[in-house]
C-alpha cells in the first residue's frame, strides 16, 4: 500500500530521508497509479580501487618485522 500525494508534500524530506536511511522504497498513489521511489545502490569508495599485488617487491612479511625504533623521534 502506498501513500498519496498530499502526505508525501506533507513530510517530502522526512519520507525521502527515510528511505535513503532504510533503503526501503517509497510508493505513492497518484491518479490511480503506483510510482516508487528507490535510492540507487551506490558502490562503496574502496570498490573503485585497483589491486596492485606486484607494489611491495619481496615478501611483505619483511615490512612487518623492520626496526623503525631509530627513526622515531618523540
Amino acid at each position: 500500500m502506498g501513500i498519496s500525494v498530499s502526505k508525501l508534500r506533507e513530510n517530502i524530506y522526512r519520507l525521502l530521508d527515510e528511505v535513503l536511511a532504510t533503503g526501503t522504497p517509497l510508493e505513492v498513489d497518484r491518479k490511480g497509479r503506483r510510482l516508487l521511489i528507490v535510492a540507487p545502490d551506490v558502490p562503496g569508495k574502496l570498490s573503485k580501487l585497483v589491486r596492485r599485488p606486484d607494489v611491495v617487491v619481496g615478501d611483505p612479511e619483511d615490512l612487518v618485522h623492520l626496526d623503525w625504533s631509530s627513526e622515531w623521534k618523540p
